[in-house]
């Protein structure tokens, strides 16, 4: 855990582009909340295989206009050389100078990935075109990334990208400690000396969890699952066990060295605010 006790401790929120106006007012005031605590940045998602180009692009400008720094998802999916250029290039004319770069999602129906098969190669992309202009950072998969051969041959695509020019990285969400600690260390005896901010996803409801955790391979433990399952339909005592199971999660990781939180907010500053007040932040 040493390594990362070397990196100050720093805290973003994710969002996803708005789908309607309404979703835009209320992305609004989410981010008016959360802005409130001043974040490192705020970052932007991008839908399966770039479908929401255009929309990240404008809430990124939006958040950035703000005054707290936006970090844009760019994916491999559906991405040429061409247009990752021509993003890039909008992206430094903004003054945006922060990326999550991923390799993305296939949307269903869809057979090729584009020019990039894998993050490391975009990461690779981007240090050619703008040098050192980007803080990138990339996804790491504490409990193995779902499509891994094995969780060796994950390591080494992570370690991949690392080398070719990340700066940090997010954890995609994860429930039981320990397997960040164990990705921790084995990234501190590889040699990787980045800060590895671990992904928090608040407990809000239930069957959307699952049905995430199914899609994105992460484990919801047992007991944990177990316990939601006896809640049923009562979503103030799953909100206020969810609260209490994720608070805990955080404090444990912050006392361990962890380099910061990342939330995944689903566009609600409530959860999130929540645990940050718990963990008196």
């Amino acid at each position: 855990m040493h390594s990362q006790a070397n990196h100050p401790q720093l805290f973003s929120f994710e969002f996803y582009p708005p789908k309607s106006e309404e979703g835009a007012a209320n992305l609004q005031v989410v981010h008016s909340k959360l802005a409130a605590l001043k974040p490192d940045f705020f970052s932007v998602t991008f839908g399966a295989g770039g479908s929401t180009r255009d929309k990240t692009f404008q809430t990124v400008v939006e958040i950035q206009t703000k005054g707290i720094a936006a970090a844009p998802h760019l994916s491999c999916v559906a991405s040429t050389k061409d247009n990752i250029r021509a993003i890039l290039k909008d992206y430094r004319d903004e003054g945006i100078s922060k990326i999550v770069a991923l390799r993305g999602d296939l949307p269903s129906g869809m057979m090729s990935a584009g020019e990039f098969r894998y993050a490391n190669e975009l990461v690779e992309f981007i240090r050619q075109e703008t040098g050192n202009y980007f803080q990138i950072h990339v996804a790491a998969y504490p409990e193995v990334h779902p499509q891994a051969v094995n969780g060796r041959e994950d390591f080494k695509n992570f370690k991949r990208k690392v080398d070719a020019g990340a700066n940090a990285a997010i954890t995609q969400y994860f429930y039981n400690a320990e397997s960040y600690f164990y990705f921790v260390d084995a990234c501190e005896k590889n040699g990787i000396d980045i800060p590895i901010v671990p992904g928090i996803m608040p407990i809000t409801q239930y069957s959307q969890l699952f049905r995430f955790s199914e899609m994105c391979g992460a484990d919801i433990p047992r007991w944990l699952r177990k316990r939601l399952e006896d809640f049923g339909d009562d979503r103030s005592s799953i909100q206020a066990f969810g609260l209490d199971v994720v608070t805990n999660l955080c404090q444990r990781l912050l006392d361990n060295n962890a380099p910061g939180l990342h939330f995944y907010t689903m566009n609600q500053s409530a959860p999130t605010l929540a645990i940050l007040e718990n963990i008196s932040l």
